[in-house]
């Protein structure tokens, strides 16, 4: 990528890289670049994969399932290549550059996150100083020092040496791989929150709706037409809401779907419904990028009250879950049924790409 990095000038805005005020930021950096692609419902899919899209460190290929389970020898290491070739073809890369051409949002916010931690270890390393008055010349260990690391990076890499780096070298190189290592937790942020914002820009810019018309994470009551949870009940924040004069929108967006998760969408449905005030009809709607078969047919055919309970069930690209799927066997069992199930709800429009939703978004 040639993106220039954007360091926030705010050393506190700083601290925060992973948080809203900077996710947002970065996402309008990613947009005001002239080079970038228009976005349109047509292209939106392929920006909310350069944001927030990643490569599973432990296979190199583009992520779309859980590691543990993509794994080398295991079914969706398969479908990962698969997936993985589709992306590549699509974005327009090679499988080995793929890499480089997704996962901006959170290469920017770890490049802001170093900045902090480089600025922050200046102060820590000038009051260690003072502290340390008095221990010099007798080798006690420096802030941050990590022998058992530095030994296992030596010896792997000791036979294309030519000299031994001296210790501040080996000091700075384990202080990157921890960071490394610990940033990598905050990825969560990226695929949660960060999921609604880049969400809510695409329909902002692909759909052109104001911004006082596109909420992310607000309470329901906040929300036009919904009243405020009943007294001692706990205040429910929406994801996504898309208010217009012709239509509101509740959105629940999820890059991917835990089994516990699933369990509360009816009851915050049900809480909706309950809320609203306007007595209009209003749109619920579940946005995601998930891959499991099971998940994603439970959330096309789940009932409330008898009735089918999402309007529209997207997904980022179907086109990237056909891929993913490949040739399904006549008679495969359960689990091959189950992505049987996903395609004929594509086929039938049940399960709809996001091109498509915000292609209907644009004409409300």
């Amino acid at each position: 990528m040639t993106d220039e990095p954007g360091l926030l000038q705010d050393a506190d805005a700083i601290e925060r890289a992973f948080g809203a005020e900077n996710r947002n930021r970065l996402i309008d950096l990613y947009f005001q670049n002239p080079d970038r692609e228009e976005i349109s419902p047509a292209t939106a899919w392929r920006h909310v994969y350069r944001l927030l899209l990643w490569s599973d460190p432990t296979t190199g290929l583009a992520h779309c399932y859980e590691s543990d389970k993509s794994q080398p020898g295991k079914a969706w290491y398969s479908r990962s290549l698969a997936f993985h070739d589709w992306t590549c073809t699509e974005l327009g890369t090679a499988p080995a550059g793929l890499a480089q051409e997704i996962d901006w949002l959170f290469i920017k916010a770890c490049a802001d996150l170093a900045s902090a931690m480089l600025r922050r270890e200046a102060r820590l390393t000038q009051a260690a100083g003072k502290q340390r008055d008095g221990y010099e010349g007798r080798g006690f260990p420096e802030p941050g020092a990590d022998p058992e690391l530095a030994a296992i990076i030596r010896s792997a890499i000791a036979g294309y040496l030519a000299k031994d780096p001296p210790e501040e070298v080996w000091h700075e190189v384990t202080q990157k791989v921890r960071q490394y290592l610990a940033v990598q937790n905050k990825r969560k942020n990226l695929v949660g929150e960060g999921f609604e914002d880049v969400l809510a820009q695409t329909v902002r810019r692909a759909c052109k709706v104001p911004q006082d018309q596109v909420f992310t994470r607000s309470l329901l009551y906040e929300i036009p037409g919904f009243n405020r949870a009943k007294s001692g009940g706990k205040e429910n924040k929406v994801d996504v809401a898309i208010v217009r004069p012709s239509m509101r929108t509740i959105v629940t967006a999820k890059w991917s779907v835990r089994a516990d998760r699933e369990k509360q969408f009816p009851t915050e449905y049900e809480e909706y419904c309950n809320a609203e005030s306007a007595n209009q009809k209003f749109q619920y709607v579940f946005v995601t990028n998930e891959f499991d078969p099971a998940r994603l047919m439970r959330a096309c055919e789940v009932l409330f009250r008898n009735n089918l309970m999402f309007d529209h069930v997207v997904h980022i690209n179907t086109d990237g879950i056909r891929a993913a799927y490949g040739e399904l066997p006549a008679d495969g069992g359960r689990a091959t049924d189950s992505r049987r199930r996903v395609i004929e709800h594509i086929d039938s429009g049940r399960l709809i790409s996001l091109e498509r939703w915000l292609s209907t978004l644009s004409n409300q």
